[in-house]
């Protein structure tokens, strides 16, 4: 099994190419061990090393480091993990847990408003975003202020905050007139 790697614009985060899939579909994002519980994948990579994040896409592993450890030292026992669970055949989530399929549910008069808006996000901006590794769902739409989640390698980026404002909030400004502003949310 090769493993491929690939730098993100998160310094603090790598991506992981297994060569497998790892989700059918959706994403998962375990921002604590404590979350990890539902994944024997997840589990693995924070029992190898120093390591304050796993996040999964289709087909690859994002993992963000502790602000301590040091690449270098860690991405072999961080590749080592991956590779034992899929020779492992464990599953990737335990039986009943499930992939998050991403966006929040919205319920109101701006209904029409907030479709727009989850179309935009599935066909412009998450396909640019799973390419570094992370994802960005819609969490809410309040007096033209959309609030978007961020996750894997987009939470905590340094570039984050500029794709938010100069790409995301342009980008449905253009398109849909009711919205204002775009702003993160935490998890």
């Amino acid at each position: 099994m090769f493993i491929q790697t690939e730098s993100t614009p998160n310094p603090a985060t790598l991506k992981f190419l297994p060569g497998q899939t790892v989700l059918d579909m959706g994403t998962a994002d375990f921002p604590s061990v404590e979350a990890a519980e539902k994944s024997p994948l997840a589990k693995r990579i924070f029992a190898a090393a120093p390591v304050t994040g796993v996040f999964f896409g289709n087909d690859f592993v994002t993992v963000t480091k502790a602000e301590t450890a040091d690449w270098q030292h860690i991405k072999p026992a961080i590749l080592g993990a991956i590779m034992e669970h899929y020779q492992s055949g464990d599953a990737v989530m335990d039986g009943e847990a499930k992939a998050a399929g991403g966006h929040a549910e919205h319920t109101g008069e701006d209904g029409d408003i907030v479709r727009q808006i989850k179309e935009l996000l599935d066909s412009r901006v998450r396909p640019a975003v799973a390419q570094d590794g992370g994802d960005i769902t819609f969490h809410g739409f309040d007096r033209g202020v959309v609030y978007l989640h961020m996750q894997g390698a987009c939470a905590g980026c340094p570039s984050s905050t500029l794709t938010l404002k100069m790409g995301i909030e342009n980008l449905l400004r253009h398109y849909i007139p009711e919205v204002t502003e775009v702003r993160p949310v935490a998890a």
